[in-house]
């Protein structure tokens, strides 16, 4: 397995929750990018990769899609962002 090289950025909230999640699953980031692309959301997996290092903003429409593909709740990858304050 692969370590990040960069420390997480703060240009979303969800992308270190879809790294995890994608994890938990077994799944490799050129599955979840099939998963995407057959729901129409044409990422690059140097894309995937900065959405998961949070160096990366996320549309309303592709967290939807990828909440689906992972199928989780949308909350799930938004997490509870008021214990971060």
């Amino acid at each position: 397995m692969r370590l990040r090289k960069q420390e997480l950025g703060n240009r979303n909230l969800i992308g270190a929750r879809v790294e995890e999640e994608r994890k938990k699953r077994g799944m490799k980031q050129k599955e979840l990018l099939t998963q995407l692309q057959i729901a129409g959301i044409d990422m690059s997996a140097s894309g995937l990769s900065k959405l998961e290092g949070q160096i990366r903003l996320v549309t309303d429409i592709e967290l939807v899609a990828i909440a689906d593909a992972l199928d989780v709740p949308v909350e799930t990858l938004l997490g509870d962002q008021r214990k971060n304050k």
